[in-house]
């Protein structure tokens, strides 16, 4: 189905200017959306944000050579107003990168969950409620380039043509099912988590498949690789992936290479040209030739740290099987609310909870509660959990 479109790209500071009194000029929540290039280019910068409110349009908002004159002309109009995203938090995080932070916030992803459909994805949403279909193909391009063809403009424009309305449709089914107050409350965890809370920083020690390096010179060689692969990066502007991906940098790390040759075989055969071979054999060799007492050291976790499922299991049944009755009760009141157990509750803040419950003492259902707002559920998240942990601690003491 082809869409016909009514919307403006703006990308110039007289532009934005422009725009910008228009959106003020409207009415209700804007519906925003980002697009950006992270797996062509370094960071997670938006290239391309889509504002609509009624009254006002559509703008498609190309901010890359005049950030700041963007914050300038937008953030008086967006900062503290109500916001509608579908899957917000990227995109909060990219957003709050261009000084740009809502008020109030109606996620229709999250919503969706929380009302218990399984498949919560934008065009299903819009199909079931809207009653259109949406065109797809363009979610994964290179929206740093330009000009944007004409088509990936259709398809941003649509991510918001219809959020208004979805948002509604959501708000009556939450309203009726007595969900409201729980999203409502989910919506200011993610501005909270997402565009207020500072952004942890990447290191090396994030890397996926860093805790198969055993020996003390991988994990040098593997902090040398990522340091220089995220100088190149950044100079360069290029997602760090394109020029060595993490699983290359591990296994390169593993084999400490000696010669081009090896190095070629621990990355893959074809993924790396001659020269990169080169760059990176002489990265190997310089962090190699670094005094051992200046080598990371593998990282012991903190004796506060919810161990992993094996090493709980076996040195902690007790509390392991309170946990898993935990588990069991969660997954059996989510499916009477109709939503996921994790949207009820996150196994991370199950974990955290359980882990820190003490062993041998009452543990009510206040302590629960306690336990839970620390490790970060929300009040509706405690309120229908907190019993359930209290009930399956007070199971496990009583059969001591």
């Amino acid at each position: 189905m082809r869409h016909r479109l009514d919307y403006v790209l703006v990308d110039s500071p007289a532009a934005f200017e422009q725009a910008a009194g228009a959106l003020a000029r409207g009415r209700g929540p804007f519906a925003v959306d980002t697009e950006r290039a992270s797996s062509f280019r370094y960071g997670n910068r938006a290239f391309l944000v889509q504002v609509r409110r009624r009254g006002a349009g559509t703008f498609l908002i190309a901010p890359e050579g005049h950030r700041d004159e963007a914050q300038e002309a937008f953030a008086p109009v967006l900062n503290g107003a109500e916001w509608i995203i579908h899957a917000a938090g990227e995109d909060l995080r990219s957003l709050a990168h261009l000084g740009l932070r809502p008020g109030v916030l109606f996620d229709t992803e999250l919503a969706a969950r929380l009302a218990g459909y399984s498949r919560p994805n934008l065009a299903a949403m819009v199909e079931r409620f809207v009653g259109v279909e949406l065109e797809k193909g363009h979610g994964h391009e290179d929206w740093s380039r330009t000009p944007l063809p004409a088509a990936w403009q259709d398809y941003a424009a649509l991510d918001v043509e219809y959020l208004n309305e979805l948002a509604e449709a959501l708000t009556e089914v939450l309203d009726a099912d007595g969900k409201l107050e729980w999203a409502f409350q989910e919506f200011n965890h993610l501005i909270t988590a997402y565009s207020l809370s500072p952004q942890k920083e990447k290191t090396w020690r994030d890397i996926k498949g860093l805790s198969s390096l055993r020996n003390q010179s991988s994990l040098q060689v593997a902090r040398e690789l990522w340091n220089s692969r995220e100088e190149l990066s950044a100079q360069k502007d290029i997602s760090p992936g394109r020029l060595l991906s993490n699983r290359a940098l591990v296994d390169i790390a593993r084999a400490e290479p000696a010669t081009s040759r090896d190095l070629t075989s621990a990355a893959g055969r074809g993924h790396l040209p001659p020269r990169e071979v080169r760059r990176w054999l002489s990265v190997v060799e310089t962090a190699l030739e670094a005094d051992p007492a200046t080598w990371p050291k593998r990282r012991e976790p903190s004796p506060d740290a919810t161990p992993s499922k094996s090493g709980w299991e076996r040195h902690y049944p007790d509390s392991w099987r309170v946990l898993q009755t935990c588990r069991a009760e969660i997954a059996r009141a989510a499916s009477d609310l109709d939503v996921q157990p994790e949207i009820l509750l996150t196994p991370a803040i199950l974990r955290e909870a359980v882990w820190n419950a003490p062993t041998s003492e009452a543990w009510d259902t206040h302590q629960a509660a306690a336990a839970l707002q620390t490790a970060g559920a929300r009040p509706w998240q405690v309120a229908i959990t907190a019993p359930i942990l209290a009930a399956a601690h007070a199971e496990m003491t009583a059969s001591d």
